[in-house]
């Protein structure tokens, strides 16, 4: 992962920081153990407690102690929660809402983001993509797939668009789609091989 300043957005300080608030920002209610959040955004512990430390002292999140344990929250009640909730929802939020509207899918090997905002989210300059297209490695039921693509697109507010390929047809090299989009850069947002 990267820690140099995101170009999604130029704001933030660094991209472990726009990932942070991104997961409490995206998920107001609940808090997080810091050691969780550090293995959700594959950041070392330390790295994760700093960027939380600036943030907190900024008041843009707010923690407690629970015995040894750092729980880490969105701080909804700063005067710029709202403004900074939608910021984020379209800048970063496109991987987490596209993540959780796809998880339960079933027969999905991956869930990637390619496209203009990949290609952002990699550092590429250019203007704030206007939609999020996403591609399902797998055999799932298409329903299914559109369903969970119309509910990223509702909470997003951008259109999502879905494509699918089987695992054979990924590894085609004669399908000139797959060849474009290997070519290009991808955001991981499901890689249920890794874990089986």
């Amino acid at each position: 992962m990267r820690s140099e300043a995101p170009s999604l957005l130029p704001l933030f300080r660094s991209q472990h920081q726009a990932e942070l608030l991104t997961w409490l920002y995206l998920h107001p209610r609940d808090e997080y153990p810091a050691t969780e959040l550090a293995t959700r955004l594959g950041v070392p512990l330390s790295t994760l407690h700093r960027e939380a430390q600036r943030l907190v002292t900024a008041g843009l999140i707010h923690d407690r102690k629970v015995g040894r344990t750092r729980l880490l929250r969105a701080a909804t009640g700063h005067r710029v929660a709202t403004a900074l909730s939608q910021l984020l929802l379209l800048t970063f939020g496109p991987q987490t809402v596209v993540g959780e509207a796809f998880a339960d899918v079933r027969d999905v090997r991956h869930v990637y983001i390619y496209g203009s905002w990949a290609a952002r989210y990699a550092g590429e300059p250019g203007a704030l993509p206007n939609d999020v297209d996403v591609l399902v490695i797998g055999t799932p039921v298409r329903a299914a797939v559109y369903e969970a693509a119309d509910a990223a697109q509702d909470r997003l507010g951008l259109p999502v668009n879905p494509t699918v390929r089987s695992p054979q047809q990924w590894q085609d090299a004669s399908d000139a789609l797959v060849q474009q989009i290997k070519a290009s850069p991808l955001v991981t947002v499901i890689d249920r091989v890794a874990t089986e």
